[in-house]
């Protein structure tokens, strides 16, 4: 069992991991991205025509995102709970008046906040006090620079918004502190009223500018790219609708490709191509390959061999463009036989939690001597001992820190439940693999 004597601790939010005793040999199938769901979700309600998503994910963001689209008016039809039915708008806004609620979803906050500039109406927007604490001072300049009134009484939500339409022309984006800006700039601006270029200094996750492009391309819309840092996106013709199957989250595949490096074994990701993913995340699998563990391929699936405690490799890597997959290092390198510094991160310290602090925190109850800086993680080898560890509301942290649950007995995850923003099906996933694994092995 996963948890410790099968069941939660009483009256409490927290989720205690059991350990698991034995190399791995599992596969485990996983939902949809998040960051391709919510994308083609948009482009399929701007599109002309009607699309089928399959595979969507569903969880706190998806489906806050789902329903904001219908509170702006757009026809989704759910077939079932991870496949719906899209009838496109042809680039409008149907509602001319709406109240949008955000949760703590940066892509509904960002995206949506960006595509109501194409409409003509005025539309509030909300969101949960998580949400209100990242950035959005950015995106709100950009597009106030566009025509589009917003007026909000503390610079963050709530917000007032009265538009007539984007204006077009030429805007310069402060990207250093969320490629979601980038993202949402170039998802609306084929519905300017003149064509947008877009020019953004992408520091952060670039690979995730790149998904949103591909994915506008699958959709019938070419941005063009002269330089390094300029999109070129043409306001003629729109979006087409498209049936579109999405690929499984490869952010969360990397808590189950760790486990297989710290427990050791193998652990397959089904249907999750290594190279021809549109997700940046799978280069997290290269990463635990020079630490030691071994990678290979069948078919579209991928599998993660690794080594276990004593067979790790510390390393010093820039995460700057997968820095969802941060945490998920940041709780393997423990058991590495050297040091391993993480660099170029400074920019999650503005996500759900500020992300450093919150591993560093989480390392440190489990007895891991941790440096930090404003942008650079430094983890020691050590014996991490357990510990109940605050996930300071971060999905991200819980899973991360489960996965060294199962090989470092005594840990326990409060707050649990926050892994429902992109997976809340995290722990039964965890145990499916576990009880597979002990099927397999006689045990």
């Amino acid at each position: 069992m996963l948890l410790a004597e099968g069941m939660l601790m009483e009256h409490t939010n927290q989720m205690p991991i059991e350990t698991v005793g034995h190399r791995l040999a599992a596969s485990v199938s996983l939902p949809g991205s998040k960051s391709i769901s919510n994308r083609v979700l948009l482009l399929a309600a701007l599109s002309e025509g009607v699309s089928t998503l399959t595979n969507i994910q569903v969880s706190d963001d998806t489906l806050v995102f789902v329903q904001a689209l219908k509170d702006l008016g757009f026809n989704i039809q759910q077939i079932d709970g991870a496949s719906c039915v899209v009838t496109g708008s042809d680039g409008r806004i149907p509602n001319d008046s709406a109240s949008v609620w955000c949760g703590s979803a940066g892509t509904a906050a960002r995206f949506l906040l960006t595509a109501v500039g194409i409409g003509v109406g005025t539309y509030r927007f909300d969101a949960t006090e998580q949400m209100k604490r990242r950035p959005m001072h950015t995106l709100i300049e950009a597009l106030m620079s566009q025509g589009v009134q917003i007026t909000s009484e503390t610079g963050t939500f709530p917000l007032k918004i009265i538009t007539k339409g984007m204006a077009g022309g030429h805007i310069q984006l402060d990207a250093s502190e969320s490629s979601q800006f980038t993202s949402a700039m170039l998802m609306a601006a084929p519905l300017a009223l003149s064509p947008l270029e877009v020019q953004a200094d992408v520091r952060v996750s670039r690979p995730y500018i790149e998904m949103t492009t591909t994915l506008m391309a699958q959709y019938g819309v070419q941005v063009a790219k002269p330089q390094d840092d300029l999109f070129v996106v043409p306001n003629s013709g729109g979006y087409k609708a498209r049936d579109y199957a999405v690929e499984p989250d490869a952010s969360t595949a990397s808590y189950f490709a760790a486990a297989a490096a710290v427990a050791g074994g193998h652990v397959t990701i089904e249907n999750l191509p290594l190279e021809a993913s549109l997700q940046g995340d799978t280069q997290f699998l290269r990463v635990l390959e020079s630490m030691g563990c071994t990678l290979s391929q069948h078919g579209s699936s991928t599998t993660v061999t690794g080594p276990g405690p004593g067979g790790l490799k510390g390393i010093t890597v820039d995460m700057v463009d997968i820095s969802d997959t941060m945490m998920t290092l940041a709780c393997v390198a423990p058991y590495a036989d050297s040091l391993t510094k993480i660099t170029n991160i400074a920019h999650v310290r503005g996500k759900e939690s500020d992300r450093v602090h919150s591993v560093a925190a989480g390392l440190g109850q489990m007895g891991i001597r941790v440096e930090e800086t404003e942008s650079s993680v430094t983890i020691f080898p050590g014996t991490p001992v357990g510990a109940t560890i605050d996930a300071f509301g971060d999905h991200r942290i819980a899973m991360a820190f489960s996965i060294m649950g199962l090989v470092t007995p005594g840990v326990v995850i409060d707050d649990y439940n926050c892994v429902a923003k992109t997976c809340p099906e995290f722990f039964t996933l965890l145990e499916a693999m576990t009880s597979q694994t002990q099927e397999r092995t006689g045990r």
